[in-house]
């Protein structure tokens, strides 16, 4: 069994086992997962590419994989895939920058002024 195939059973038993456990809080999770990815003022394909670059950044590997496969099943392409992933790119290493600016102020206190 492939790391994907891996993920969707894993997937279904936890929500099985939810089921099972009559579980309140899941249930509102999947509630509000319904009304979170239904078309609104951004489509639905445009919701699971933002959730895409999300899971992307949050390292959640059965957040892309789920989300990826939801976007392809409402017509996203390749490209637009890409680009999503492209975005998490930038967002995560982004905050790496802003970190080093921090690192530049502290070296400045503790060496002077950086010319």
């Amino acid at each position: 069994m492939n790391k994907l195939e891996e993920l969707n059973r894993k997937r279904k038993e936890a929500n099985a086992r939810f089921a099972k456990l009559n579980s309140k809080v899941y249930k509102a999770f999947l509630e509000m997962e319904k009304v979170t990815f239904c078309d609104g003022a951004l489509s639905r394909k445009n919701k699971e590419l933002i959730a895409t670059a999300i899971g992307v950044v949050s390292n959640c590997e059965s957040c892309m994989q789920w989300h990826i496969e939801q976007a392809v099943k409402e017509g996203a392409t390749i490209n637009e895939v890409l680009e999503a992933i492209e975005v998490a790119i930038e967002m995560g290493i982004g905050p790496a920058t802003v970190n080093a600016r921090f690192a530049l102020e502290v070296m400045e206190e503790n060496f002077g002024k950086i010319k």
